[in-house]
């Protein structure tokens, strides 16, 4: 089965085909036939990039000013007759949509009939900033492809087995009753594929038999605390903005911080909210850059701010680490993910080092030199072992589109 993966975003298009099955997802042999980017939707310097396996990538500059043409342009770069990689676009046989908040209604993927199409609107105050966008390509889409099912994949399903000791705040009662605030998390996809990696490939152990703490870091960065398989917790929280230091965003602060700055400053609340989430975390405490690869060079030149931010951003996702061992009674493995994650070797030293005394014995050199595909970063015998796990959030949409549909079917 041929599968669309669609990451519709307020101003973007991530897309991907895949070819896969349930016999292909039990023997991990899908094949990824092309992705793309389509960004700056409704601007002048819109930009169209496709790539393919062994193929130069294809970049375009198309006038696009919604997302109606946007998912049209995945179409029919889809089915260019020089750059695609379908003749026809029935060959799409299903289209996984990526869709950030589930709320309570959703904790497993879902295909989408009008009731969740419903239930994804009534989730727009909980994600204002994706979910609409993410409703606006389903509907799309499903106007260029109605014969076709369509299969939401959340971000905070997998999130959604988390305690109620650990999900609500203590607010009064009411507040979760009446609207529902509480902790749901996000990069469930990421978490989870992290989870299926150690499974499969890294320590080929069933999930029911470890715990295991989950580090996604990029621009948007969490943890989770994950015991057989199954989230106990994670650092993202009501929105994306709690948990760890991020690349704009300052996640956890004192929340009368924030009132007593809207008072001192004389500032609104759109614009406390947006101090908090476009000129805070690592932008905000170097001045200069939301790019770890960036700041390391200023670091290593000697930008005392820049290495103020490293250290910081470590230092949280460190604490962190040391509570979800605490949290989950002692954990087996720890994952790392994300641009951060995969690639940045003096963010993962930073955050492990010196950790001996929870069983966290960091391999400097294996840290330096993971291979492409990922590989353990402590030595050999360490009670607790750490690994660097490319993560494929495209690849778990595609493989719950079709669990989905074979579920139906069946």
């Amino acid at each position: 089965m041929k599968v669309l993966v669609l990451n519709v975003g307020s101003s973007s298009v991530k897309f991907e085909v895949i070819e896969t099955s349930l016999e292909a997802i039990e023997n991990n042999t899908e094949q990824k036939l092309g992705r793309g980017l389509i960004d700056k939707i409704g601007m002048t310097s819109a930009t169209v990039k496709f790539t393919r396996p062994g193929a130069e990538p294809f970049v375009d500059t198309p006038p696009i000013w919604d997302h109606a043409a946007a998912i049209k342009q995945v179409i029919k770069l889809l089915t260019h007759p020089e750059h695609g990689i379908l003749k026809d676009a029935s060959e799409i046989e299903a289209v996984g949509h990526r869709v950030v908040h589930g709320g309570e209604y959703f904790s497993k993927s879902v295909i989408i009939d009008d009731d969740v199409a419903a239930k994804i609107k009534d989730c727009f105050e909980l994600a204002p900033l994706h979910n609409p966008h993410n409703l606006k390509g389903f509907q799309v889409m499903h106007n260029l492809m109605p014969d076709i099912p369509h299969v939401a994949v959340f971000d905070t399903s997998f999130h959604q087995t988390m305690p109620r000791h650990a999900f609500l705040y203590a607010l009064p009662y009411s507040v979760y009753q009446k609207h529902k605030v509480r902790r749901y998390g996000f990069h469930g996809t990421s978490h989870r594929y992290m989870i299926f990696s150690l499974e499969r490939k890294f320590v080929k152990k069933p999930r029911a038999e470890f715990k295991a703490i989950t580090v996604h870091l990029g621009n948007g960065c969490s943890i989770a605390a994950v015991d057989g398989g199954k989230s106990q917790d994670t650092s993202m929280g009501f929105t994306p903005l709690e948990g760890l230091i991020m690349g704009t965003r300052c996640g956890d602060i004192d929340p009368a911080v924030v009132l007593y700055l809207m008072g001192k400053e004389e500032i609104s609340m759109h614009e406390m909210n947006t101090m908090m989430n476009k000129f805070s975390g690592l932008q905000g405490l170097s001045g200069s850059s939301n790019d770890v690869r960036e700041l390391t060079e200023q670091m290593q030149q000697g930008n005392e701010r820049a290495e103020l931010a490293l250290r910081a951003f470590a230092y949280r996702t460190r604490k962190y680490v040391g509570a979800y061992h605490a949290a989950l009674g002692g954990a087996h493995y720890i994952a790392f993910a994300g641009g951060i994650g995969e690639n940045s070797v003096i963010v993962r030293e930073m955050v492990l080092e010196n950790l001996e005394p929870l069983g966290i014995h960091l391999d400097k050199e294996r840290n330096r030199s993971v291979p492409p595909g990922g590989g353990e970063i402590t030595k050999d015998g360490s009670p607790v072992r750490a690994f660097v796990i490319p993560t494929d959030e495209e690849l778990v949409i595609a493989r719950d589109t079709v669990r989905c549909i074979a579920k139906t079917q069946k």
